[in-house]
């Protein structure tokens, strides 16, 4: 027992030294990248062509070496773009935005279509709203053409991120984090107890927890850097009014605001009277039939109280 717990004090301490060693070596790349940018002019060239990463051993000692200079060239870059753009078609400008993303090798995440209301149905547009990813290296490309669509762009935005150090930063957690899941399951080997055996168990599935989590943030900066985000709102360009003056527009106004008003009372004594008829008929039948029921009731009044006062004949 006092041995596993040994083994486990020591594991931890290693690991505290290996996460240290990785902050000052992530913060060494860039000196190291500058003291050696000629020599690694060739192993660029072949992280470029495609060629195979170098394989790393999942081992504490490995996990407190530098990252290589190679891995710190290859920049994590989440470039994204909004603008505007205003054309004289939504919809054939929607289509060529999509023929543009799917020949720079992307594709369309979002399209939203929303009419733009006017009193007059022949002046209705719709606006578009697309959300486009291209890869990196058409970025530029991709967001020219688009560009080159616009009639007028009353609005553009491009912002780029470096997300390097954080990645590298990443990868050397990672393999921190695989080097102390091997030495726990060295560990497991020799643990002789239930109970150390599931301590050490839990400490491989914490581990494995933070590998896992480790693991989903730099596959989510791999995509986010990889391929990039154009936002695109298109939209008819807005009609310019231009006001006039001077003494005949504003008698013509006065006219104008003169008539509507006028029509306004019109229409307004037209609806009264449409609505305000069937009331008034069933109210004036209803008091008609009041008056005549309580009238026929005062003639028997009258008769039955002029029948009980004649005299009897002798």
């Amino acid at each position: 027992m006092k041995a596993l717990s040994f083994l486990l004090l020591t594991s931890i301490l290693c690991l505290a030294g290996c996460s240290t060693l990785n902050k000052e070596s992530s913060r060494a790349v860039p000196e190291a990248q500058n003291r050696k940018a000629d020599a690694s002019e060739p192993q660029v060239a072949k992280l470029q062509a495609g060629a195979p990463a170098p394989a790393y051993s999942y081992s504490l000692n490995d996990a407190a070496k530098a990252i290589p200079i190679e891995a710190a060239i290859d920049r994590k870059i989440i470039r994204d773009a909004d603008l505007t753009i205003e054309v004289n078609s939504t919809t054939e400008a929607q289509k060529t935005i999509t023929s543009i993303a799917e020949s720079n090798g992307g594709f369309v995440v979002t399209s939203e279509s929303k009419q733009r209301e006017n009193v007059e149905p022949a002046k209705r547009t719709v606006d578009v709203r697309l959300v486009v990813r291209v890869p990196s290296t058409q970025f530029n490309s991709a967001l020219d053409q688009i560009q080159q669509l616009a009639t007028h762009i009353p609005h553009r935005n491009v912002t780029g991120q470096d997300v390097t150090e954080e990645f590298i930063d990443l990868e050397a957690r990672i393999k921190t984090q695989k080097a102390l899941e091997l030495q726990f399951l060295e560990i497991m080997k020799q643990a002789n107890k239930v109970v150390d055996a599931l301590e050490v168990q839990r400490q491989i599935a914490d581990v494995r927890t933070e590998i896992e989590k480790l693991e989903g943030r730099k596959r989510f900066l791999e995509n986010r850097s990889s391929l990039s985000t154009i936002t695109v709102n298109i939209q008819t360009p807005t009609p310019i009014v231009v006001s006039a003056s001077g003494f005949g527009h504003t008698v013509r106004e006065a006219v104008s605001e003169g008539l509507d008003v006028a029509s306004a009372l019109v229409l307004f004594f037209v609806r009264f009277v449409i609505v305000m008829t069937p009331i008034f008929v069933f109210v004036v039948l209803l008091l008609g039939m009041s008056a005549l029921y309580f009238r026929k009731r005062a003639q028997r009044i009258r008769l039955a109280h002029a029948l009980e006062v004649e005299p009897v004949a002798d």
